[in-house]
């Protein structure tokens, strides 16, 4: 995987798994951008471009009192952007080209000043995961939730994808009845993958959690997606629902 495409996504894994806001799409000029909110506050503006993001964050008294508090931590080149950059009557504001992992680990410290993670985990009581780490028992498709759970999913699902046929079901990855597993040159990319490396789940693999288990979710897309959209159409299908944490994947490898 190349640099940039790491950045996307883990910048998509960042935002999504550490915090509940909405996506809201526009243009920063010409450039198409996301800009994420919580009701009328916007964190952070991200800039989509095709070989880089551009993040724009705006730092207000409190937020700045608290980076220079550690200012010395952080890049050289964004210390001294901090110190070119003018305070305005709504706070400093910081445009930052990311293009590399350890720009992004920095930008990351930023917005963790701008605001802290506000996305609870799902609960794991009776949680069910395939073998690629994606809940089952958040799907749509699984047998095993009940018609009022999956009601209340259709319309989340319907917002993102854009398509309304939802009446395929599926038992789960280790049942006879597995959608993914009925026709073996119709599986999923992460059983395709474990046929390959003959591995019984991606938790065994030494690279998960990775891109093939991430199909469809390694950036952003330009459009609208709402915070509950994004808890209940996206987050259920991706590895460890984004959350950091190794010992979930050593915890799930034993079952």
């Amino acid at each position: 995987m190349k640099e940039y495409d790491k950045v996307r996504l883990e910048t998509v894994k960042f935002m999504r798994g550490r915090y509940r806001l909405d996506e809201v799409a526009g243009m920063y000029y010409d450039i198409p951008c996301i800009r994420f909110r919580q009701g009328k506050r916007t964190i952070v503006v991200i800039n989509l471009h095709d070989d880089h993001y551009d993040f724009q964050i705006v730092l207000g008294k409190a937020e700045r009192e608290k980076f220079e508090a550690v200012k010395h931590e952080f890049p050289l080149e964004i210390q001294e952007l901090y110190d070119r950059e003018r305070t305005l009557h709504d706070g400093k504001w910081l445009l930052i080209r990311v293009n590399d992992l350890k720009t992004l680990e920095a930008v990351k410290k930023l917005i963790l000043i701008k605001k802290k993670p506000n996305r609870k985990p799902f609960s794991k009581e009776n949680a069910v995961y395939g073998k690629c780490g994606h809940r089952c028992d958040l799907c749509v498709h699984y047998t095993g939730i009940t018609e009022e759970f999956r009601e209340m999913l259709i319309p989340h699902l319907n917002a993102v994808y854009g398509v309304s046929a939802w009446d395929m079901r599926c038992t789960g990855c280790d049942t006879p009845n597995c959608h993914c597993c009925r026709d073996e040159n119709e599986l999923c990319e992460p059983l395709k993958c474990l046929h390959t490396k003959q591995l019984n789940t991606c938790f065994d693999c030494t690279n998960y959690p990775c891109e093939q288990a991430t199909v469809g979710y390694r950036q952003f897309e330009h459009k609208n997606i709402s915070a509950d959209d994004v808890t209940w159409a996206i987050l259920p299908y991706v590895p460890y629902q984004y959350e950091q944490s190794s010992s979930l994947c050593h915890a799930h490898a034993e079952r």
